[in-house]
């Protein structure tokens, strides 16, 4: 155990540390979800308009890209994995006296330390697009980030145990990235979408983290929630699902690494 949370707390700071001192990696971290928010936002906020009570279409979209700048910078700790293995400091990492264990659950925190950050920098935001800020929603949103960012830094390392090289993994994460985006209800809700895109959404952990994200914004009662099964999930099972599904994802992770030789 000890050795564990040593690994933890060592792999942790390193990758804070190289987070903060690569300021082009900073910069960049927030281009793709503000271009979309500026994109997507100015376009379509007129012509949608309203769509709730009070809820107009930049107030529908500002979470979901909190959420987008959660999943972007929690993937990067997969990248800092093949990152070391192709620089052979991950040979270096796992014959140290450190639990394999803690070699990920310390990536994980890691990016969900840089996920968290960047998705407080987005608050900033918040009061120019209308969207209420308070103490307790600030709060709230913190665990909901973290249990979010811990899943997809999970996903994140699973996918980089069976990668050789940083362009075969950013190759992969491309084709991923924005079917998860997409199919997420970032931009549009799910549950009046076809068929096919609605269980495809259903089985996209990023669904249930950007809806929590949501109602911690907006409350629950706006009807705008993911169904499941004819019920609307409330905000203590869609954070109860993202927990699970991310421990499921951060197992796997966990898992993999250690067969790894």
């Amino acid at each position: 155990m000890t050795e564990i949370w040593r690994g933890l707390w060592v792999v942790a700071y390193r990758e804070l540390l190289r987070f903060v001192s690569e300021r082009s990696r900073m910069l960049s971290s927030f281009a793709m979800p503000l271009l979309f928010l500026v994109i997507f936002g100015a376009g379509f906020n007129r012509a949608i308009g309203v769509l709730a009570p009070g809820v107009h279409y930049i107030q529908f979209m500002f979470p979901g890209i909190v959420a987008m700048s959660v999943l972007m910078s929690s993937l990067f700790a997969g990248i800092s994995v093949v990152w070391d293995r192709e620089f052979g400091f991950l040979k270096e990492i796992l014959v140290a006296p450190l639990a394999r264990t803690g070699i990920v659950l310390g990536k994980a925190v890691g990016g969900t330390g840089v996920a968290l950050g960047q998705a407080l920098t987005l608050l900033v935001l918040a009061p120019f697009l209308g969207v209420n800020l308070s103490v307790g929603l600030v709060l709230a949103l913190i665990p909901v980030v973290v249990l979010l960012s811990l899943g997809l830094s999970g996903l994140g390392i699973l996918i980089a145990s069976f990668m050789q090289s940083q362009q075969g993994f950013q190759l992969l994460i491309q084709i991923l990235i924005f079917p998860l985006i997409f199919l997420a209800g970032v931009f549009f809700p799910v549950n009046n979408v076809p068929l096919w895109m609605e269980v495809i959404s259903k089985v996209n952990p990023l669904t249930y983290g950007v809806d929590a994200i949501r109602q911690v914004f907006l409350g629950s009662d706006t009807g705008l929630g993911v169904t499941v099964l004819g019920h609307t999930l409330g905000l203590g099972a869609e954070v109860l699902m993202v927990a699970v599904l991310g421990a499921a994802l951060l197992g796997g992770a966990v898992l993999s690494f250690n067969r790894q030789e």
